[in-house]
């Protein structure tokens, strides 16, 4: 989708007197076809969660429990057993969907969920799966899925980023390639926002009345419009403006957004922000945040899980599973269903869109007794809100959740169901870089519309 003015074109008509506060919308290429979707949340659940023992229960794990494991797969040994599933499983709602023990909260809102249990990657390891899940690449230096959207469908709010990262202090594999902007231009990059001590850095201004700070602004601004002009253009000088004005422009609407006094305490409750446990606070705090960047205009926000047992990845429990992932579901269980619970009571639902999602699954046989490996073969997100018919379990694994016997979905569908969902064509959405259009999806993807309402 290249418009047919391009961003150095716009910006010579801007500098002829347009405020560059227009330019972001300028920018935006608008919808393909009329969607539910305006905005998104997506809840990053790095480390691979075990498949087996949240949503995709398999008994026949129980007969097996212990015995010799013959699996092709890159982790294969002699010394393999099968591992039984370590929760139990009860089925919830009017859809009846199983969910494990772990998530009792999330369990109450299957009536409002598709949940996938045919995903599958192409990498096994971390990083490579974090970038393949955010960017559609394997490699670094690819636009994030964040970005993409933003690019594609413009700002909501000028006064604030359109893309928003909360964060705790802990970086996932793959590093901050996961969130940037790649060849986009870098005004759709990720704004971090951390859970403690200051959330944005230097978003106070030094003097009261604003003065200084806008006459610096103004001499640095005119500066880098004359480096423009003498350059000819360019997305970098042109990303460096417009950050520069936004950064100047969220000091009046950043601070409001991220206060909660004005929430009332049932709601800080909902969200766990009076649990006696740190992390599960500091991770309530940040989806209570989400719904409030949202509901402010926030196009794109994204969640991570915070990092509890130091791993590469919180769910990532090559030992310890029982553990382990008991604390994980403990700190973000509540929350997540919270923020479920608050979107459907404040209006947002209809067209906001949450995605839970992990970069793979983990193994249905063990090499210690004590922990699954990674497992890109085949694992379960779930998807709500805007679009989604709720209730649908789609796709299915073998007996003992190895492989996907019926529906695969991609990765690559994935980004295509979620542009699709928010009116944008994943073949149309398109940059030109290095030679060629290049998009999220490259030259795979299909919209799975078995999961839409």
């Amino acid at each position: 989708m290249s418009p047919n003015w391009s961003r150095r074109d716009t910006l010579k008509l801007a500098s002829n007197g347009f405020p560059l506060l227009s330019l972001q919308g300028l920018l935006a290429a608008g919808t393909h076809h009329p969607a539910p979707a305006k905005k998104v949340i997506f809840l990053f659940m790095p480390g691979g969660v075990s498949h087996v023992e949240s949503f995709d229960p398999k008994p026949k794990l129980d007969q097996l429990d212990g015995q010799p494991a013959k699996l092709d797969s890159y982790v294969a040994g002699p010394k393999r057993k099968w591992l039984r599933g370590l929760w139990k499983f009860q089925r919830h709602g009017q859809c009846g969907a199983p969910v494990s023990e772990l998530f009792p909260h999330t369990a109450q809102h299957v009536d409002s969920l598709a949940i996938i249990r045919s995903m599958h990657s192409e990498f096994p390891l971390h990083a490579r799966g974090n970038v393949f899940l955010h960017t559609g690449r394997n490699v670094g230096g690819y636009p994030s899925l964040g970005s993409w959207i933003t690019y594609g469908l413009g700002l909501v709010n000028q006064n604030l980023p359109g893309y928003v990262l909360l964060r705790d202090a802990y970086v996932p594999p793959g590093g901050m390639e996961n969130f940037a902007s790649g060849f986009l231009p870098a005004a759709h990059q990720a704004t971090h926002v951390k859970d403690e001590g200051v959330p944005v850095r230097n978003l106070t201004p030094a003097d009261p009345d604003n003065r200084i700070q806008r006459a610096k602004l103004d001499a640095l601004l005119a500066q880098d419009r004359e480096f423009l002009r003498i350059q000819g253009g360019g997305d970098a000088i042109e990303s460096a403006i417009a950050n520069t004005e936004l950064a100047y422009r969220m000091q009046s609407l950043v601070p409001d957004v991220l206060d909660l006094a004005k929430e009332s305490e049932a709601t800080k409750k909902l969200y766990g922000l009076d649990a006696a446990d740190k992390p599960k606070r500091l991770y309530g705090l940040q989806c209570l945040r989400a719904r409030r960047l949202i509901e402010s205009g926030v196009r794109f926000v994204e969640v991570t899980c915070p990092n509890l047992v130091g791993m590469n990845g919180t769910w990532d429990q090559h030992d310890h599973l029982k553990r382990d992932h008991e604390r994980n579901a403990f700190v973000t269980d509540q929350a997540v269903a919270g923020l479920l619970t608050d979107l459907k009571q404040r209006g947002l639902w209809q067209d906001t869109l949450v995605i839970w999602a992990g970069e793979f699954g983990r193994t249905p046989d063990t090499g210690n007794g004590d922990g699954r490996d990674h497992h890109p073969f085949a694992f379960t997100i779930w998807m709500a809100g805007a679009g989604i018919q709720g209730g649908v379990t789609f796709g299915e694994t073998d007996e003992v959740g190895d492989r996907i016997v019926r529906d695969p979905v991609s990765i690559h569908d994935l980004h295509a169901t979620i542009l699709h969902l928010l009116g944008l064509d994943h073949e149309r959405l398109t940059y030109r870089f290095s030679g060629r259009e290049q998009r999220l999806t490259d030259v795979h993807g299909r919209v799975v519309r078995q999961i839409l309402a």
